[in-house]
């Protein structure tokens, strides 16, 4: 790694797979920024509703986002600015929710997006996590991490998550929904979600979080000691 370069983890993964959990962790351990890309899809969602734009007007949506300033404050990472607005309790709602995946395909919402995340990525050293981090964001990342677990898992994660949040949806509707976003991420004809060639691919099945924590720790540090990059790809998580 160069030491004049600002450290640039890339954590990429279906919806699910525990990338934000984990790289929220990471950023912890490290000390270092943590980036929610998936905040900022939900601050565009978030705007479209308030001005009862329909999501379905792709260029009404993709204007909107043009125009739209978004930033972090990086000393306190629960906020997200929305056009000089704090946007933060209101992104998770479940309105929300259901249409982020219908704009986040959307070329020009992407491609302002990215601009913005590679601009907060100039500001120091930075973990981020999304759906096309390793591939496309951030391509020369100094580490590229890609999680996944099974579908099934996947849907029991979230269905807890938002059980604990109060919202009353069946295993089955999560999973439904979690497949569904699946296919849209899967075969959206912008930066569709794929690991990087590069990425250490980790099936958090079975695994804690911190299991999965320190071994990414580890490569960072093998990564800042021997000043190179190490051949990565599906190495397992064995000590």
């Amino acid at each position: 790694m160069d030491s004049g370069k600002n450290l640039q983890i890339a954590i990429d993964g279906p919806a699910g797979a525990g990338k934000s959990t984990v790289a929220r962790a990471v950023a912890q351990k490290l000390r270092i920024f943590y980036l929610d890309t998936g905040a900022m899809y939900r601050a565009i969602a978030c705007k479209v509703l308030k001005k009862a734009i329909p999501v379905d007007d792709e260029e009404k949506v993709s204007k909107l986002a043009e125009e739209t300033e978004i930033a972090f404050d990086h000393d306190a990472e629960r906020h997200i600015w929305c056009d000089g607005r704090d946007y933060a309790d209101e992104i998770r709602s479940p309105e929300v929710s259901r249409i982020v995946p219908l704009i986040a395909v959307y070329p020009r919402v992407r491609k302002r997006l990215v601009s913005l995340q590679r601009r907060e990525a100039e500001l120091g050293a930075v973990v981020m996590d999304g759906r096309d981090i390793g591939t496309h964001v951030l391509p020369k990342a100094d580490l590229k991490i890609f999680l996944t677990a099974s579908s099934a898992e996947r849907a029991r994660r979230r269905w807890l998550e938002l059980k604990a949040k109060g919202q009353d949806l069946t295993l089955e509707e999560v999973l439904t929904d979690l497949e569904t976003r699946d296919k849209q991420d899967t075969e959206r004809a912008e930066s569709p979600l794929r690991s990087a060639a590069d990425a250490l691919i980790i099936d958090t099945t079975g695994l804690s979080v911190d299991d999965i924590v320190c071994k990414i720790v580890e490569y960072v540090s093998d990564i800042s000691e021997q000043g190179k990059e190490k051949s990565i790809r599906n190495i397992g998580m064995k000590n």
